[in-house]
């Protein structure tokens, strides 16, 4: 038995389309946007019944037939699971005697969990309370295009103020998340999980534990992620040429020097791993969380000796990679973004933005730490929470389980699950997309070219579609890809995923099928580089 626990919109959106209009205030004049109700999809339809984004000659629409047709498709004979949802400013009690006050969904971080069935719909309507517009993305959702919430592309904005329902058959089970995909919001308190049970779970387990990782800088001594953008922007000034696409002069991880009043530096300086390499990310937070909690007041879960114990992990971080273990414990790894794996043991697992696994423990007798490293931001940066089974001590701030020691395992050493194996085919189309850009100018970009919301790379319903990411950069990557899951190792047999790290140097080959029409974002979900231009668009044609 089991027991279950800025910018407003993406960079360039606002500038491309401004002159039309399609931009209006996201409001019917009664405060509610377009329902999106079953097929006719009127909730990401502007007034005179386009799409949001000018969607060029030959492209479908976010909301056309072809988009209504997968959704049909999809046959959700399930029941309708309905929430409500509202963004707001609200103080986060963050635990160890630290509130902040930051946005969020209601007044708790992480937002509250959403729960569905596979095979039914799930509709949730956002109401904005927030002093700037927002939306929806289902990260890791296979849906219908004008569902996905990407503002300028797939809908208007959801103005401050309107609100909108977001409804869509929802197909896959597992582990995914939301958040908005406007400007730097991810980096505040706006997330939740999103848990899609198996109707035919073949998993046995006695307890879930849903784990959140996330690294917190909002309302911190006056930081917020619009400054450190702007901090970052301003490009290295360390003493020393800096080297292409890195951060130049390290010496030990740390914030770089503070600026001329204002909040404090948060450029991190000297950050290295034995796994992503020197430059592990941009920024040095002054704290890294477990379900909203820091490292002085951890959350806490509890289980009986010999519970086997399912643990669904999410990064939410906005730059930071985490190494997790759960001390004194052998993890048994069954999924990746949702997808079953062949089970796989290890002591420890790295997950970079966006990314998520479902992993299988049988609890000790004791008191155990779940640590989290901030991967490659210094001995001090980590996360954590607590297992508790019996009398014990709990573990403090400092604690490092051994399990932390060895490699973590990645995704590169997963095999997809027989069901779930992406099927031996030919590409009938190959992508290459280049990971440029450095620290130096802050450019992320893809190709060179920082992203407009007018960006297509054709592919067409019915293909094998192979994506190759060049990282030509010194930094990791997470990339991510709306709408699909691919196959890593060109499709041979590896994991099925969403989001994948592109280390620096290096190429990543994913292979996926076309098989959901629509206007789709590839991007990296490091948040800043996203917002900095390091995305773009995928586009169905008709």
């Amino acid at each position: 038995m089991r027991s279950l626990p800025t910018r407003r919109a993406v960079l360039g959106a606002t500038a491309a389309l401004a002159g039309s209009g399609l931009l209006a205030a996201c409001s019917d004049g009664s405060g509610t946007t377009g329902t999106g109700h079953g097929s006719t999809g009127h909730g990401s339809m502007n007034h005179d019944g386009s799409s949001p984004a000018a969607t060029p000659g030959g492209y479908v629409d976010p909301a056309g037939p072809e988009v209504q047709a997968a959704e049909a498709a999809r046959k959700a004979t399930g029941p309708v699971s309905e929430v409500k949802l509202t963004a707001t400013a609200t103080p986060l009690d963050l635990g160890g005697g630290l509130t902040v006050r930051s946005w969020a969904y209601g007044d708790g971080l992480p937002g509250r969990e959403v729960r569905v069935t596979a095979g039914g719909t799930l509709a949730v309507t956002l109401a904005n309370n927030l002093p700037e517009a927002t939306s929806l993305h289902w990260h890791g959702i296979a849906l219908r295009n004008d569902m996905d919430g990407v503002p300028g592309l797939t809908q208007r904005d959801v103005a401050p103020g309107a609100s909108f329902t977001y409804r869509f058959a929802v197909a896959h089970p597992g582990t995914y998340w939301f958040h908005p995909h406007s400007g730097l919001q991810l980096d505040r308190g706006l997330y939740a999980p999103l848990i899609v049970e198996d109707p035919k779970e073949p998993l046995s387990y006695d307890k879930e534990w849903v784990v959140v990782l996330d690294d917190w800088i909002d309302g911190v001594d006056g930081s917020t992620p619009e400054a450190v953008l702007a901090e970052l922007r301003k490009g290295m000034d360390t003493g020393s040429a800096p080297t292409s696409g890195g951060h130049a002069g390290h010496h030990g991880a740390a914030a770089s020097p503070p600026p001329a009043g204002g909040a404090p530096a948060r450029m991190l300086m000297g950050g290295e791993s034995d796994v992503l390499g020197k430059d592990p990310g941009d920024i040095a937070y002054p704290h890294y969380l477990v379900n909203g909690r820091t490292p002085q007041d951890p959350s806490v879960f509890t289980a009986k000796p010999g519970d086997r114990i399912r643990l669904r992990i999410v990064n939410a971080g906005g730059d930071t990679a985490f190494r997790i273990a759960l001390g004194g414990h052998e993890l048994t790894v069954t999924h990746t973004d949702g997808y079953p794996v062949e089970h796989a043991k290890t002591g420890s697992l790295l997950l970079g933005m966006g990314e998520r696994y479902d992993v299988l423990v049988t609890a000790q007798d004791g008191v155990f730490p779940l640590t989290a490293l901030a991967e490659g931001k210094g001995a001090s940066a980590s996360a954590l929470a607590v297992l508790r089974t019996g009398p014990g001590q709990a573990p403090t701030a400092g604690t490092r389980p051994a399990e932390l020691a060895g490699t973590p395992l990645t995704a590169v050493g997963l095999r997809a699950a027989q069901p779930v194996a992406l099927a031996p085919r030919t590409p009938d189309r190959t992508i290459g997309i280049k990971l440029t850009g450095g620290m130096e100018k802050y450019d992320w970009a893809f190709d060179g070219k920082p992203y407009t919301p007018d960006q297509r790379h054709p592919v067409k319903a019915g293909e094998r579609v192979r994506l190759e990411f060049n990282n030509s950069t010194t930094m990791f990557h997470p990339v991510h890809l709306h709408g699909h899951t691919f196959a890593l190792a060109g499709g041979a047999g590896g994991a099925r995923k969403d989001t994948a790290l592109v280390l620096p140097g290096e190429k990543l080959t994913v292979d996926f099928d076309a098989d959901n029409p629509g206007l789709w974002m590839a991007h990296c979900h490091n948040v800043y580089h996203a917002e900095a231009g390091m995305m773009t668009v995928l586009g169905y044609q008709r």
